[in-house]
């Protein structure tokens, strides 16, 4: 696919094999391939690479994060439990949000959780709302070590952000569904594997080898849940759709 963007004419145009289509910038089509474009060269140029918060790399797209603060808000979840904590970036901005909200804390799991990362995680303000767990996100011992920290009665939301290969994702989903209440989602994150597969640093096989692909073999075998997006809760413009490193990522649990 060839994306063209012209801003003297304030359009963009897009070349499929020998299909070509053109969309004013100011529609939400043409918004759409232009972001398809851009969030390419973000891949390709390790944008998200460059971000931080409260001093913490976060190597997330930033709406991503913003549009997952706004379901943090409107749920009002109890507990988040993130799988994958790297440099500790995004538990500080859940963490963040709940100090804000004055509720609600998190938990993070990761396979290894390197001694700077820890100490920086545990040293850091936020601290007081985040519990760290050591252990694959998938191993019995660790997922019955984060039900144990879940109260009953208490509001969760998952995201999933470790091994983001189909089957280690597919079981994360397994392990975790039912600590999700009806009406709130596990986070399937970086399903952008496929839209960015045969750019750098990526696998032959990241076409069907991701989390999106996970999600939707999941919600095949589980009709307890569906893969639907969250309501905008505020928009004046033509653009519905997110820009995004997690194309099909919420996994809303509806039964």
């Amino acid at each position: 696919m060839i994306t063209i963007i012209d801003e003297e004419r304030g359009e963009v145009v897009v070349r499929d094999g020998d299909t070509e289509t053109r969309h004013s910038l100011s529609t939400a089509e043409g918004f759409a391939a232009a972001s398809r474009a851009w969030v390419r060269a973000t891949w390709d140029s390790k944008y998200v690479y460059s971000f931080a918060w409260m001093g913490r790399p976060i190597i997330q797209l930033p709406e991503d994060m913003i549009r997952l603060q706004e379901v943090i808000y409107t749920l009002k979840p109890d507990v988040l439990i993130e799988t994958g904590v790297a440099h500790g970036g995004s538990l500080i901005f859940y963490a963040s949000l709940f100090e804000a909200m004055g509720h609600g804390r998190v938990i993070g799991i990761d396979i290894e959780i390197r001694a700077h990362n820890r100490s920086a995680i545990e040293s850091h303000p936020m601290k007081k709302r985040i519990e760290l767990i050591e252990g694959s996100s998938t191993a019995p011992e660790v997922v019955d070590q984060v039900k144990a920290l879940v109260k009953p009665g208490e509001k969760a939301l998952v995201v999933l952000d470790s091994n983001h290969t189909k089957g280690h994702v597919l079981d994360e989903l397994r392990a975790y569904a039912d600590l999700v209440p009806v009406g709130s989602y596990i986070v399937a994150t970086d399903g952008i594997m496929e839209q960015v597969a045969g750019g750098p640093r990526t696998g032959e096989d990241w076409t069907w080898n991701n989390p999106k692909a996970a999600a939707h073999a999941f919600v095949a075998e589980d009709k307890r849940f569906i893969i639907e997006e969250p309501a905008f809760p505020f928009n004046e413009g033509a653009v519905t759709e997110r820009v995004t490193y997690w194309p099909d990522a919420f996994v809303k649990r509806i039964a």
